[in-house]
């Protein structure tokens, strides 16, 4: 894994820097946080020492990427678009040959998004504050890292980084975007459309003429270093999670709705080991009745008041 971390790093250092944004397209209708959440959070922080922050999909609307299962905003609120199976890449010539025709329309502008106040709250807690032990995010935009976060597990992979299937050679994402405007000149790669993990609707006709990218060292199948639905998280990246929580005193989580079992069983570790734990979410999530502290309510409106 720390192969992959700087790896990670030296094909994002290119977005260091940015300034946050805010895009209101996709972010849950929800109602101002109240005075007295803020208070309760700032003293949840204040008795942490070792925090574990845990983010999701609600964390990167404010950068205008769009979540899974909001009500009205979210990718299955406003359509019947199913995310990519893993059996289904690895099998079939044809979905991978759709994959990779449809990410390479949407790259541009998935991959531009930039941190938000809610990415720059938790680098300041880490790097200003001394308080984080580690950022676990389920996201795959590589936004912590823009922001400037150092300890980061990204628990589902990143989008930033291509793996051959056949021998483990990385690349960088947009490496492969080169590769594909060689492959497909006639192909425009930009779309007005965004989605969590990239994908666009194009048509049919630019899918049946697309040409996939291949491994420059092997000719193998690549596939996005991500855990697409279906497949598991490596059992290395889960068994530095759970170390990572044992050795926090206390757990945050952040815009996540906690429906992934991944995510959820991080929420169930802390409570087995007694840690206090907290949530920051628009909406209910799997987990609020049973941590010390939930509050609904958009993570950059707190975070931003208290950091």
């Amino acid at each position: 894994m720390k192969n992959q971390l700087h790896f990670t790093s030296s094909i994002l250092h290119r977005l260091q820097g940015v300034n946050y944004s805010t895009n209101f397209n996709f972010i849950p209708k929800h109602t101002p946080v109240e005075e007295t959440s803020i208070n309760l959070l700032k003293e949840f922080l204040n008795e942490s020492k070792r925090l574990l922050i845990l983010t999701g999909a609600g964390i990167s609307t404010e950068s205008g990427i769009p979540d899974y299962r909001s009500e009205e905003v979210g990718l299955y609120a406003r359509s019947n678009h199913k995310p990519m199976q893993y059996q289904q890449f690895l099998k079939s010539t044809s979905a991978r040959q759709r994959y990779w025709a449809r990410n390479f329309v949407g790259w541009p502008r998935f991959s531009n998004c930039q941190p938000n106040l809610t990415h720059f709250s938790v680098r300041d807690l880490e790097l200003v504050h001394n308080k984080v032990n580690c950022v676990v995010t389920q996201n795959v935009d590589s936004l912590h890292y823009k922001a400037g976060s150092k300890n980061v597990i990204e628990l589902h992979g990143s989008a930033f980084r291509v793996l051959c299937l056949e021998c483990n050679s990385m690349y960088s994402r947009f490496e492969i975007q080169d590769m594909l405007m060689e492959l497909n000149p006639s192909v425009t790669n930009t779309s007005d459309m965004i989605r969590p993990d990239g994908d666009v609707d194009i048509p049919i006709d630019v899918i049946d003429r697309f040409k996939a990218p291949f491994c420059s060292k092997c000719g193998g199948v690549l596939k996005p270093d991500i855990v697409f639905f279906g497949d598991n998280v490596p059992k290395e990246r889960v068994d530095a999670v759970r170390s990572n929580v044992s050795e926090s005193d206390s757990l945050l989580v952040l815009g996540s709705s906690l429906f992934v079992f991944s995510g959820y069983r991080i929420v169930l570790q802390a409570l087995e080991e007694n840690k206090n734990v907290a949530i920051v979410n628009i909406g209910k999530t799997r987990a609020d009745d049973i941590v010390n502290l939930k509050i609904s309510a958009k993570c950059g409106d707190v975070l931003g008041r208290i950091c």
